[in-house]
């Protein structure tokens, strides 16, 4: 199999600072100041000589006049791929139900991997995993992943035909499908090589992971492949700390026991007045 390279439409100081605008927009966002305000001081932290603080430029206009990010991408469609747009467009959808700080991280780290020229395997199963780990639209997502300058002509007809018939087939067959692995069960079993049609774009580790991991939950290919491949994760949620919110809690409930016992005991000595607790006559204003 020859070897397959991302087709990167932009230079890598391109996508680090792509990468570190969105994670600095994530960090920023926990301190809870305005969108606007972070924008436009990531701004002046990125290289001129970039095209990036052009864009922001245009992303802070249509945030002013729409609220809104992902219009002002989908008319930057020769500097944001199609995926990056569908992450911020999924992410302001109000019916849905991905979080927008998830996509900023998300975006952060693929632009990460843009700049370092990662493998298309792991470049595809990442934003695939994207779409199965965070249910988001899978033909939507695909088609974007598809219009995807990034990858070139063979990967896109794969990611078409994943597209048409994912629900009927398996990814894990799909890969096993489409791997060196395969063709290499197909000479030994038929003594010819595979529909030459359908060149294999995984290698034959992916193959055999796949195989393995068939009639499963596809988070168990992907992990697999992590595992085996070093292949890149995609970011999860931290999970909430419950000592956060059972502390305030606590301490309101102790708060109340407190004053309750407070009430009890002297109740129980006699000396309990609820003249303390009526409201005081306001003496008669003069007119």
């Amino acid at each position: 199999m020859e070897p397959l390279v991302l087709n990167s439409p932009l230079d890598a100081e391109e996508y680090v600072e792509q990468s570190y605008f969105f994670n600095s927009l994530l960090e920023r966002l926990a301190e809870n100041n305005p969108m606007q305000d972070i924008m436009s001081s990531v701004r002046e932290e990125l290289l001129i000589t970039t095209k990036l603080p052009l864009a922001i430029d245009f992303m802070l206009a249509e945030l002013k006049h729409s609220g809104q990010l992902h219009p002002a991408m989908v008319n930057m469609s020769h500097y944001f791929t199609p995926f990056q747009t569908f992450l911020v467009t999924s992410a302001e959808d109000d019916r849905g139900r991905f979080d927008f700080r998830i996509a900023l991280l998300i975006l952060s780290q693929e632009a990460k991997l843009r700049s370092q020229n990662c493998s298309p395997q792991a470049f595809f199963l990442y934003q695939f995993e994207v779409l199965c780990h965070h249910r988001l639209e899978y033909d939507a997502g695909l088609a974007a992943m598809a219009a995807d300058p990034t990858y070139n002509e063979l990967w896109k007809a794969f990611i078409e035909l994943v597209r048409r018939q994912l629900g009927v087939i398996e990814i894990g067959d799909m890969i096993y499908l489409r791997s060196e692995y395969y063709q290499e069960v197909q000479l030994k079993k038929k003594k010819q090589a595979a529909n030459p049609d359908f060149p294999p774009i995984f290698g034959e580790r992916e193959g055999r992971i796949a195989l393995a991991n068939r009639k499963k939950d596809p988070l168990l290919l992907f992990s697999a492949l992590q595992r085996q491949l070093d292949y890149p994760k995609i970011p999860r949620p931290k999970a909430i700390s419950e000592n956060k919110v059972l502390l305030p809690q606590l301490i309101r409930r102790m708060e109340r026991l407190e004053i309750r016992m407070k009430l009890a005991e002297e109740e129980q000595r006699g000396g309990f007045d609820l003249s303390k607790f009526y409201e005081k006559k306001r003496p008669p204003s003069a007119e």
